[in-house]
């Protein structure tokens, strides 16, 4: 199986790359904040890039990746394969497949869906945007890490039906803590409120995965209110999307809770903007 170096080892890229390693096929691993600890670690992005068959990358938004890319160019070439896993905006996607493409190398748009459980549980989705030929050849790779691949159609589908499914999973959010406000302050208990909402057509995922965390006010962070407003206002800045109403009362809202000191906090933070707690 072809090696894998990681750059950018955060919630997710740290919990994929210690995966990959257990398979024995990790070459490297690096993170602008040093850890030096970690297994296959390298001093500077461009040494993982030199010794690994294909790069991940998984960092914050369309800036670190361009500063990612232009720091491993001179190690990409023939043979070399970069998948872009960070969730970006299409544009961003076009641009860094070309950079790479001159180089000689191959480019994967590889967003995904599922926070840290699901990434250590290898339960990742991931929305594969490139050649067919590429996403078959990445398969065996792609599979230690997650258990369904999509392949989407060309990079920039994949871009946007990311950001897509974010502003899907942010709007479920903001209605969940409006909703659970509400009845809390009916005097429902959150039994009632959940049992509820358990046997009714809006459970989704999204409430599963957060019931716990609303229950019990813990907002350590599996998905990062930062993180997720970048990804409203990259979609707010796609072609198209300039009358949104959803769109942007979600983005707004998480720009508040950012503002409240709660942009390190799991997204379900938005609780305490709307519930105060």
């Amino acid at each position: 199986m072809q090696t894998i170096g990681v750059l950018g080892l955060g919630i997710i890229g740290g919990v994929w790359a210690r995966h990959y390693h257990v398979a024995g096929i990790l070459a490297g691993a690096w993170n602008r904040t040093p850890q030096p600890e970690f297994p296959q670690w390298k001093l500077a992005a461009i040494d993982v890039a030199r010794v690994a068959d294909i790069v991940q990358i998984v960092v914050a938004d369309p800036p670190a990746v361009r500063g990612v890319i232009e720091s491993i160019l001179p190690a990409l070439g023939p043979g070399k394969i970069v998948v872009q896993s960070s969730t970006i905006d299409p544009a961003s996607s076009d641009a860094f497949r070309t950079m790479v493409l001159e180089r000689g190398a191959r480019y994967l748009e590889a967003p995904f869906t599922g926070s840290k459980p699901a990434a250590e549980q290898r339960q990742t989705v991931y929305y594969l945007g490139g050649d067919a030929a590429l996403v078959a050849e990445l398969e065996p790779v792609l599979a230690l890490v997650s258990a369904t691949r999509l392949h989407v159609g060309d990079h920039k589908q994949a871009a946007t039906l990311k950001l897509a499914m974010n502003l899907n999973i942010a709007a479920q959010m903001q209605a969940l803590c409006e909703a659970l406000t509400i009845t809390r302050r009916a005097g429902i208990t959150d039994d009632i409120f959940f049992g509820a909402i358990g046997k009714n057509v809006s459970y989704s995922g999204v409430t599963k995965l957060k019931e716990p965390k609303l229950r019990a006010g813990d907002y350590a962070p599996q998905f990062s209110v930062k993180h997720m407003l970048k990804d409203m206002r990259l979609a707010s800045a796609m072609n198209g999307c300039t009358d949104m109403p959803v769109l942007d009362a979600v983005r707004e809202a998480l720009a508040a809770a950012a503002r409240a000191g709660f942009a390190d906090e799991d997204f379900s933070a938005l609780m305490k903007v709307v519930g105060g707690r």
